[in-house]
């Protein structure tokens, strides 16, 4: 996919943003050398807004995909008011942007020191936990505190995802009921949580879930207040179309009023990627073409960290004027550092004449691509520029089509 940029140089938008980033760039007369992030608040704003409207419940950014001050800011201005955190660090980081925010440390295994600080310093009155150890733990570190809502993380499929997180976290059907026995007699409120993995393609990945989350309440025989169903909504890719985000939420509302759960329990969800991935773009400068392999300012220790390990396709667009009329062909990248791994297999559809010089935008980065970005070898970024353009691809369609700006300044 290529096509002309629509929007180097912008007109301002209504959405706020920080007054020191700079509006618009002129990529042909500046000709940075090193790589520049374009930031689009307006698609953080609509994001967070969908979520608060349709989402029938009560949707929390998972900060981990990006822990950008910016974004969160954004979000919190357009309605979302509570936080997924999943350190201590982030707790630190969501209060000091909005202190009237609510954190939930939903990290199933944390330091007595990190639940303490959060809970007696910034006030985080809901934790997750998978093992007795860990509800032991917060219980001492709370000096057992009354307040609490305790959320047992159960382990669910990831059949569905692009990306397992069933490994690592999650008690098993067969060991919830004690658990949830024991987390209740200590919880003001108790929940279940789980996460279908990242990048979840069908609702029906919801739906499997609340079935085991059904099961488990009904051997353990407690009164549950919270239901909350994780990340996993997904955004559109090279390859992935997934289903409307509607569908989601049709499916998990459906499956959340057939559970035997308190009359007034809760709906929850912890959106990260969903949230934030139209939030960001990275231009990014050829140095050298060997055959299709082209050498670029930025890499697997940069925004390009899952296009490096795990193989992840995101969309790039090449920047010049005039436009090139040269059939695509596929790519691969090279990071900048000296490390053979910074590699990225692709393939990167891009014009065949794509040379040394050349500057292209890589889409689709505002999860997971700035959160991961290191200085490795004395590589990073340190440019922002907010553009009103639209991303590439989009999970808002309608939203799109509705707010698609009319005074786009084009080069």
């Amino acid at each position: 996919m290529h096509q002309n940029h629509r929007a180097l140089g912008l007109a301002a938008h209504s959405t706020a943003v920080p007054s020191n980033l700079e509006r618009g760039i002129d990529i042909a007369k500046r000709r940075p050398a090193d790589p520049v992030t374009l930031l689009r608040p307006h698609a953080a704003a609509r994001a967070a807004r969908f979520f608060v409207e349709k989402f029938p419940g009560r949707p929390m950014y998972a900060v981990k995909a990006n822990p950008s001050a910016d974004l969160i800011q954004i979000l919190w201005d357009n309605g979302i008011t509570h936080f997924d955190t999943a350190s201590i660090a982030e707790v630190r980081l969501v209060k000091s942007v909005a202190p009237q925010s609510v954190c939930c440390f939903m990290h199933p295994v944390k330091s007595e020191e990190a639940i303490a600080e959060a809970y007696f310093t910034h006030g985080v009155r809901t934790y997750s936990l998978d093992s007795m150890e860990e509800l032991e733990k917060i219980v001492r570190a709370t000096n057992g505190a009354t307040d609490l809502t305790l959320c047992v993380r159960m382990r669910v499929s990831s059949e569905y995802a692009k990306l397992s997180l069933g490994s690592k976290f999650g008690v098993s059907l067969e060991e919830s009921k004690d658990l949830l026995i024991a987390t209740r007699q200590v919880a003001d409120a108790l929940g279940i949580c789980f996460h279908v993995g990242s990048q979840t393609m069908t609702p029906d990945a919801y739906s499997a879930a609340m079935e085991r989350v059904r099961a488990a309440i009904v051997a353990a025989a407690v009164t549950v207040d919270v239901i909350d169903v994780g990340g996993g909504f997904p955004s559109a890719y090279p390859g992935m179309t997934p289903p409307p985000l509607e569908r989601f939420f049709e499916t998990i509302h459906r499956a959340f009023e057939s559970l035997p759960v308190s009359y007034s329990a809760e709906l929850w969800a912890e959106p990260g990627r969903a949230l934030c991935a139209e939030y960001s773009s990275v231009v990014v400068r050829v140095e050298r073409r060997r055959g299709n392999e082209l050498y670029i300012n930025d890499g697997a220790y940069g925004a390009l960290f899952d296009a490096a390990h795990i193989g992840w396709k995101y969309p790039v667009q090449l920047l010049r004027e005039p436009a090139s009329d040269a059939r695509d062909m596929d790519f691969s990248f090279w990071g900048p550092t000296c490390d053979d791994l910074d590699f990225m297999q692709g393939p990167f559809p891009l014009p065949a004449d794509t040379n040394t010089g050349d500057y292209f935008e890589i889409g689709m980065l505002g999860a997971y691509g700035q959160a991961m970005r290191t200085q490795f070898n004395g590589f990073t970024c340190h440019e922002f520029v907010v553009t009103d353009d639209e991303p590439m691809f989009s999970v808002y369609r309608d939203e799109v089509e509705q707010a698609r700006p009319a005074n786009v300044v084009k080069l």
